[in-house]
C-alpha cells in the first residue's frame, strides 16, 4: 500500500508549482504533526512560499485539508485499482494481497496510521469540508472490500468485509499505542484465518 503521505525531497518541492508545492508540504505536516498542529504560517514557510499565495490558491486551511484528504483517497482507488490488475479474475488473491500490504504498512515504525482516520478524530465539525471527503473515503472503501469479498463467493461478502475492516482499523490503533510488534503484526494471520473461516463454509 502507498505511505499515506506523500514524501518528497526539497528539490524535488521546490521546482513544483506553487499550488502543488504548498500541497505536499501541507500534506507532509499534517500526517506527521496533525492537522490542528500545523498553521497556515508554517505551511507557507516550509513551501517556500507566503501566506498570501496559500490563500490564493486556497480560501481557508479547511479547504487545503479537504485537498489534501481527497488526493490520498485518489492514491487509495489507484492502490485498488493495482490489486485488479496484479491478480485478475483472483479476488482470493487480492484479498490476500491488500492483507499483506495493509499488514506492511501497519508495521512500518515511519507511519502514523490511517491519515484519513486521523483527520477524523481531529475534526468531530460534521460541516468541515473534510468530514464529507473523510466518510465518502472509508464508504468507498468498504464497498471495495465488499466487492472483492462477494466475488469469491462465500455467503456473507458483507460481514467479512467488516470483520477485515474492523480488524485492519484496529491494527492502525494498535500499532500507535504498542507498537508496530505488537498484536497489529499478526493482522496478516489473522486476517488470512478470517477469510478461511468464510471459505470455509463455501
Amino acid at each position: 500500500m502507498k505511505s499515506a503521505h506523500p514524501i518528497e525531497s526539497k528539490d524535488e518541492t521546490v521546482r513544483q508549482p506553487p499550488r502543488e508545492r504548498i500541497v505536499a508540504t501541507a500534506s507532509e505536516l499534517f500526517y506527521r504533526h496533525g492537522i490542528r498542529a500545523v498553521g497556515v504560517e508554517a505551511i507557507a514557510e516550509a513551501a517556500g512560499t507566503n501566506k498570501m499565495t496559500l490563500y490564493r490558491h486556497f480560501a481557508s486551511k479547511d479547504e487545503l485539508v479537504a485537498e489534501y484528504l481527497r488526493r490520498l483517497a485518489a492514491e487509495a482507488a489507484v492502490f485498488w485499482d493495482g490489486l485488479e490488475k496484479a491478480h485478475p479474475d483472483d479476488p482470493r488473491a487480492q484479498l490476500r494481497a491488500w492483507l499483506k500490504s495493509v499488514e506492511d504498512h501497519v508495521s512500518d515504525p515511519g507511519q502514523r496510521g490511517c491519515a484519513l482516520a486521523n483527520a477524523a478524530v481531529e475534526l468531530p465539525d460534521k460541516d468541515h469540508p473534510a468530514r464529507c471527503v473523510i466518510e465518502q473515503f472509508k464508504i468507498a472503501q468498504r464497498d471495495r472490500l465488499i466487492g472483492l469479498c462477494r466475488a469469491t463467493g462465500i455467503a456473507e461478502p458483507d460481514l467479512l468485509a467488516d470483520e477485515l475492516f474492523l480488524l485492519l482499523e484496529g491494527a492502525r490503533v494498535c500499532a500507535q499505542s504498542l507498537g508496530p510488534q505488537g498484536p497489529a503484526s499478526r493482522l496478516s494471520r489473522m486476517g488470512d484465518a478470517l477469510i478461511a473461516s468464510h471459505l470455509a463454509t463455501v
